[in-house]
């Protein structure tokens, strides 16, 4: 009998050991970003759908459409390694703040503009792209701040973590975002994704993390030195390349799904964020269950269910006719989405020394997304020039066969190898 009392108040303690899925929230700071990157993200998510829809209605081009998807992820291409240098050189909580606020600033510039009604497909996509801009800087600082907030040993389930607040705020932020379009105007969204950025400012300025050894380097010379690590690392080569390929193969999806639902199934900005949000559903789904996945098959047999996945989610995407064909599609892509990208980011993490940590990342970064810009506009300009279906159905069948491809050349490092320990 008096055993019991000690077991039940032990329990919830258990919940946040090492290694077990919410281990990270026992860091005070981890807490805190993750909530407030909660906030960011759910802004992002609805100023996403804002964007998207709005280009449906001022350009009939399935490039322009997939080009304003792209505009997230092309600075992150171009800058993103210079972002990683100045992660690296930099205090990381002055550099995220920085990133804040000037996408801050972009996204009330874009609501203004909006509510004008001044707004060009052009002026669309510069101001995305900014936003783009802000994202790329951000993001090295960010993802290399985790190890700062947690320790190695909690950094898988931080990442996991990190991935359930992006698809939390993308199971909700579609919709709501659908919803508030639909009965006022874009603008309100992008007001909303400005107002966002507020929680990350108030909680980087006031967190107060141990002060982190810098040697800062000239900029070319400090990139060059992150270049040279990851040329030199057949691992990370290997995780570099799949992310490459994989960005490449899924901008199928993410790039043609607003042409798809506007044209193929006849939907309205609602039904854009009900399918956004289902993918965002599956994403969360994967992510609580990915880490014991990778554990128990290995790291490469996840990135093939996920490869296979999209595979699947874009072919039902092409062989829909309305948006209730389309939902299994959007949730099987969610699922898709984590299961493939969390274990290459992963793989990376765990491969680069924290002196270079931040250069690392945003090469990884620039190559998976850099592969994800230049998808969308060779997806959508096939899209142009043939028509949707096909376009869908050969980014899935190049997904496929690729896959077997690099299963066979570029396997996945095996655990271990290449692994760094602190």
């Amino acid at each position: 009998m008096s055993s019991q009392p000690t077991e039940t108040a032990a329990r919830p303690h258990r919940l946040f050991e090492t290694g077990s899925a919410l281990a990270p929230f026992r860091h005070p700071a981890f807490r805190a970003i993750w909530i407030a990157n909660l906030a960011s993200n759910l802004g992002g998510a609805i100023q996403s759908v804002g964007a998207a829809w709005l280009m449906t209605e001022i350009t009939d081009s399935h490039e322009l459409i997939a080009l304003v998807q792209a505009s997230a992820t092309v600075p992150i291409m171009l800058f993103g390694v210079f972002a990683g240098a100045i992660a690296d050189n930099y205090d990381r909580r002055i550099v995220m703040l920085a990133a804040q606020i000037g996408m801050l600033v972009t996204s009330a510039v874009l609501a203004g503009l909006s509510y004008a009604d001044l707004i060009t497909p052009y002026l669309l996509l510069a101001l995305t792209l900014t936003v783009g801009t802000g994202t790329a800087l951000n993001s090295p600082a960010w993802q290399a701040s985790v190890r700062q907030q947690v320790g190695l040993a909690d950094l898988p389930q931080a990442i996991s973590l990190n991935t359930i607040s992006f698809n939390l705020a993308r199971s909700v932020g579609p919709a709501l975002g659908g919803l508030l379009i639909s009965l006022w105007d874009v603008s309100l969204a992008f007001a909303l994704n400005a107002v966002s950025y507020i929680a990350m400012i108030v909680v980087l300025i006031r967190w107060r993390t141990e002060v982190r050894a810098v040697e800062t380097r000239p900029m070319m010379p400090a990139i060059a030195a992150g270049i040279r690590f990851c040329a030199s690392s057949d691992p990370i080569r290997r995780v570099l390349l799949r992310g490459l390929v994989l960005g490449f193969g899924v901008a199928g999806y993410q790039a043609l799904v607003p042409a798809v639902v506007q044209e193929r199934l006849h939907g309205d900005e609602l039904d854009f964020g009900i399918m956004l949000g289902l993918f965002g559903i599956g994403s969360i789904l994967a992510a609580l269950v990915i880490g014991r996945l990778r554990r128990r098959i290995g790291v490469e047999a996840v990135l093939g269910l996920g490869t296979i996945g999209f595979v699947v989610a874009q072919s039902l995407l092409a062989w829909a006719e309305t948006v209730t064909q389309a939902l299994p599609a959007t949730f099987i892509a969610g699922l898709a989405w984590v299961t493939a990208l969390t274990s290459i980011n992963v793989a990376m993490q765990v491969r680069s020394p924290d002196h270079i940590l931040g250069r690392c990342l945003s090469i990884y970064q620039a190559v998976t997304f850099g592969g994800m810009a230049l998808g969308s506009w060779c997806w959508g300009a096939l899209a142009d020039r043939t028509d949707l279906a096909f376009a869908l159905h050969t980014a899935a069948g190049f997904l496929a066969a690729t896959l077997v491809l690099l299963r066979m050349f570029a396997p996945m490092p095996k655990p271990g190898e290449g692994r760094v320990e602190s």
